[in-house]
């Protein structure tokens, strides 16, 4: 028997919006079945020259992500993890990329966090613990 499950109500973007987060949904979905140290050297490229994302541009990137896939929407938390840090880059920003476990019972899971918090996640910070992070690259002072 199964059981009914219902996604929570997904935000919609206008048709003009639309385009750049369904790009990064594509290229995350290939990325998210990347070996780790793969995946971590093209998030560790990716978020150069950029500047940390602030939690309202984040939650903004993971609701535009969330908008356009139903599959980010629901369990795939790696790919809508890439995917909003792929659109935070799109607009010059960088969240804190990460994935980690917690062990009682074990998951694993993967989500983006910005000024320490984590976006969008029904999860208080510390729930899961982080293995791969990739922050924002420190800003050189001149």
């Amino acid at each position: 028997m199964s059981i009914p499950a219902a996604l929570p109500e997904r935000p919609r973007l206008p048709l003009r919006r639309r385009l750049v987060p369904l790009l990064v949904v594509a290229v995350a979905r290939v990325l998210a079945r990347a070996r780790p140290h793969r995946l971590r050297r093209v998030m560790e490229l990716a978020r150069r020259s950029a500047t940390p994302a602030t939690i309202d541009q984040a939650l903004a990137a993971r609701q535009a992500v969330v908008a356009v896939s139903m599959r980010c929407a629901g369990e795939a938390c790696l790919q809508r993890s890439i995917a909003a840090a792929l659109l935070c880059r799109s607009k010059g920003l960088w969240p804190t990329w990460c994935t980690g476990v917690r062990t009682s019972p074990f998951a694993a899971h993967a989500w983006i966090e910005a000024e320490g918090e984590p976006i969008g996640e029904p999860y208080p910070r510390g729930h899961y613990r982080p293995i791969i992070t990739v922050p924002a690259c420190p800003v050189a002072n001149s």
